[in-house]
């Protein structure tokens, strides 16, 4: 049997796709092991520094397979308590939704977990929780108005109409839109300019960024401030070591 959820590493990247396209990717309980497990690899494996999140076929993820309801465990497939918001919370490094087609209800809410979305030109994005009668469970009421704001998250959710790619672009649910044939490549080229910046700095921004989902602005503001003024005064004992150390090498160098 084909796996779900496919998983492959290049250099510091991790491409995660969701691999059931005769069912348009969608969402059962051994596709959730799966991707749980993918995402605990990226989050243990001290190689990899970023990955990206796919699917295989046209469709990114159409949401819970109907036909599982009742007899898969979707809640905590892995029998270890951990859903998915719980999951992606645990993967601290950045990941990055490559969204190559349709884009439903649980699928959609996947999607947000990730850091940001680079679209396809196919892609659309639908919550269509009101439409079939399904109970949000994995973010999609808070999520998606972070996104794209309150009043565009109630007419999304309220009319469960598709959004287009261009038009998740201009609402800023998305952060860039390309061609089908572009897509991971793009992807790829972001995944390596992260891989290729200061990734202890990289990974304390993500923190801070991240500090105004749980708190004020004015209280994450704070948090930003002796993070910094600890920074510096690490860069300040370092030079001055580093001083000290020319120092030296100069006077021996200097004594006959």
């Amino acid at each position: 049997m084909e796996k779900t959820v496919l998983f492959e590493s290049e250099g510091p990247t991790a491409l995660i796709t969701l691999n059931r396209p005769e069912r348009h990717n969608s969402i059962c309980q051994d596709l959730l092991v799966n991707l749980y497990n993918a995402l605990d690899e990226v989050a243990r494996n001290d190689g990899l520094k970023v990955a990206i999140i796919t699917g295989n076929g046209k469709s990114f993820c159409s949401g819970i397979d109907l036909s599982v309801i009742g007899k898969d465990d979707l809640l905590d497939p892995r029998g270890d308590g951990k859903d998915m918001p719980d999951v992606f919370a645990s993967c601290r490094k950045p990941i990055i939704g490559a969204i190559n087609g349709a884009t439903i209800t649980g699928g959609f809410e996947l999607a947000m977990h990730c850091d940001f979305l680079i679209a396809s030109e196919n892609a659309r994005f639908i919550d269509s929780h009101a439409k079939v009668g399904i109970h949000p469970g994995w973010g999609m009421t808070q999520l998606l108005q972070r996104s794209v704001g309150q009043r565009m998250a109630k007419q999304l959710s309220f009319t469960c109409r598709p959004l287009s790619a261009a038009d998740a672009l201009r609402c800023g649910l998305v952060n860039e839109v390309v061609p089908p044939a572009e897509l991971i490549p793009r992807a790829r080229q972001i995944a390596q300019d992260i891989c290729g910046v200061n990734y202890e700095i990289l990974m304390q921004m993500k923190t801070l960024i991240e500090k105004q989902d749980e708190m004020s602005f004015n209280e994450a503001f704070r948090c930003e401030r002796p993070a910094f003024r600890a920074f510096i005064e690490r860069v300040k004992l370092l030079s001055i070591s580093g001083l000290d150390s020319a120092r030296r090498g100069s006077m021996q160098a200097s004594v006959p």
